[in-house]
């Protein structure tokens, strides 16, 4: 057996117990109750926060560069939030298929100005929903599934098989469909054609060639692609936000805000960069009204090009 073959079958078999270590793991979630599995989850969120530190620098750096005047304690208050925030959603994903179902939804989720949102849902033309890294968005698709209104997600593909696998079987179970990150422009246009639904998460990086706009006071690269589709399809687009009320498993399902390409006054639609800022303002108004809710473990904001540097001192001078 070569080296090569012999280093991808031990991958394959760290990735299987790996996946193994996972199941038991949700197996253990599904056999507490949620509010049992809270009171653990408080307890873990605090250890991660103040004992183990993890990814510590990288929680520090993004919100000293959002909220530069915060005390070292609301730091340390929403850091703490933020992995309980976590934590509780993933005890949410596990225990959501057994719990929510049609007939039920209401007692888990509110969704204010319904009206608004139905309106955008049932429109005969493709549409576009948008959200970030922020609440449980995992749950704001299912549920919509759960509706008979499934949508399609653009999701890049774990390096575990096996768990990938798993998590697109658990994402589906609602009616979910996805497409790979490398699926290409074709199969996203096709969809949008056939007036089909597309979910994305907007607060991704998009590397140097990205369109580079303000998010949270800083700039921030976000892919055209969203843009795009709603200038080139015609899709209007909503931003949406699920956010968690007191305790697990208690959502609120709201729209914040929608552009429609058929309004051609609307300034928001006039370019890509345009409709770029306009979902970015909606994204960061929500964080930092609910800030422990974002994953501030997220890298958002990275080394912008030197174009922007120059033009960013030439406004300074």
């Amino acid at each position: 057996m070569s080296a090569d073959n012999s280093s991808k079958q031990t991958r394959t078999w760290l990735d299987y117990f790996a996946y193994l270590a996972m199941r038991l793991m949700i197996c253990l979630i599904q056999s507490v109750e949620i509010e049992r599995m809270d009171r653990f989850c408080k307890i873990v969120a605090r250890l991660l926060a103040r004992k183990f530190r993890i990814r510590r620098g990288l929680v520090h750096e993004n919100l000293t560069r959002v909220f530069p005047t915060w005390s070292a304690s609301r730091m340390k208050e929403v850091e703490e939030g933020m992995w309980l925030h976590l934590l509780r959603l993933i005890c949410e994903i596990a225990h959501a298929p057994r719990k929510i179902h049609r007939t039920n939804w209401y007692h888990y989720m509110r969704i204010p100005g319904r009206n608004v949102l139905l309106s955008h849902v049932f429109d005969a033309r493709a549409k576009l929903f948008v959200t970030g890294h922020l609440g449980n968005f995992e749950l704001a698709g299912f549920v919509n599934g759960i509706f008979g209104l499934p949508s399609t997600t653009i999701a890049r593909e774990l390096d575990n098989a096996y768990v990938h696998d798993f998590i697109t079987k658990f994402r589906s179970t609602g009616g979910q469909h996805f497409l790979s990150k490398n699926s290409g422009a074709e199969a996203v246009q096709a969809l949008l054609e056939e007036g089909g639904t597309l979910s994305l998460l907007a607060d991704q990086d998009a590397g140097k060639r990205g369109v580079w706009v303000d998010f949270l006071g800083h700039p921030a690269s976000c892919h055209k692609a969203l843009a795009l589709f709603t200038l080139s399809s015609g899709a209007p687009t909503m931003v949406v936000f699920n956010r968690r009320l007191n305790g697990p498993m208690k959502f609120e399902l709201r729209s914040i805000d929608s552009v429609d390409p058929r309004n051609s006054n609307d300034p928001r639609m006039a370019s890509v960069e345009s409709i770029t800022k306009w979902y970015n303002f909606c994204l960061e108004e929500s964080i930092r009204n609910f800030p422990e809710q974002y994953w501030w473990v997220h890298r958002r904001w990275r080394e912008p090009p030197d174009r922007l540097k120059k033009k960013a001192k030439q406004l300074a001078a």
